[in-house]
């Protein structure tokens, strides 16, 4: 495989699995019902998120960084609306 297609590969899983967190963001912030989501998942999903960005900054992979920042704001919104609405 070239370099160009396994960057390409690269952006569409960085993509799927950062939109993934729309429809939760958005149903957890329209309702406010958190109650089935699991806590210990998002503090845990979240942690993951954070490595793979500081490892994106220090290897200078930009859709690396650009997709685990979107997932990390993403994902922060459904852990603060777990912790406030429980």
């Amino acid at each position: 495989m070239t370099n160009t297609t396994i960057s390409v590969i690269g952006m569409i899983a960085a993509f799927c699995t950062t939109i993934a967190q729309l429809p939760q963001v958005l149903k957890v912030l329209k309702t406010h019902q958190t109650r089935d989501i699991s806590l210990w998942m998002y503090i845990i999903i979240n942690i993951g998120v954070v490595l793979w960005l500081v490892y994106g900054l220090y290897i200078l992979d930009y859709p690396l960084i650009l997709a685990n920042a979107v997932t990390f704001i993403l994902t922060m919104i459904v852990l603060i609306m777990k912790i406030k609405h429980g």
